[in-house]
């Protein structure tokens, strides 16, 4: 078993008209025994981007808190927030500065940008960018959701039929993972509010 799968993890970010949604499942686990079910994968970084961490659990926590470091420094001296390709290279650097002795993290980045542009990428675990206009996804269940995501996926939807879309790939995903699942956690984050929504899945 790899170390990226010791936790268990599914991750997804998808884009829709103006507005993005992250979401992933609550399980953790040590290998196949679950430890948790309340377990937090996305954070806010601020109120137009957020950031989730699939892989190693202590690893995403410890990037986490490096990340939200870096964040701060720049917001005292730029008096600004970052914008979410800013924040992207932030992690892409981060992780790659790390390369000999890697975070075992494979991060998703989502935000909404100039003009509320949606903006999605994820990168491996020395920092490689995956930019994507439609979704992007990480974790143990990221086959499934690949799958999923590419028979759901349509353009310019609006906030609630991209929750409704999201959810039912994340759902559908984690069913076909033994190592995800748990139930979901949802954000959907509109350029006025962000809506946050936890999802009830099958519990083993």
């Amino acid at each position: 078993m790899s170390i990226f799968e010791y936790n268990g993890s599914a991750l997804v970010a998808m884009v829709g008209k103006n507005c993005f949604a992250i979401a992933s499942d609550r399980r953790l686990g040590v290998q196949l025994q679950t430890i948790a079910t309340d377990f937090q994968r996305i954070s806010k970084i601020h109120d137009r981007v957020f950031l989730g961490l699939s892989g190693l659990a202590t690893d995403a926590q410890t990037l986490y808190q490096r990340l939200v470091f870096r964040h701060k420094l720049y917001q005292l001296r730029e008096e600004r927030d970052m914008k979410p390709e800013t924040f992207a290279n932030l992690v892409s650097a981060l992780l790659y500065e790390k390369r000999f002795g890697p975070y075992f993290c494979q991060p998703v980045i989502a935000g909404l940008g100039d003009e509320d542009k949606p903006f999605i990428c994820t990168m491996d675990s020395i920092g490689a960018k995956e930019l994507a206009k439609d979704f992007v996804v990480a974790g143990t269940a990221s086959e499934s959701l690949y799958g999923a995501c590419e028979s759901m996926f349509k353009e310019d939807m609006e906030p609630e039929e991209l929750f409704e879309t999201v959810s039912q790939a994340l759902l559908s995903s984690v069913d076909r993972d033994c190592l995800s699942g748990w139930g979901g956690h949802v954000y959907v984050v509109t350029p006025t509010e962000v809506k946050e929504r936890i999802l009830k899945g099958r519990m083993d």
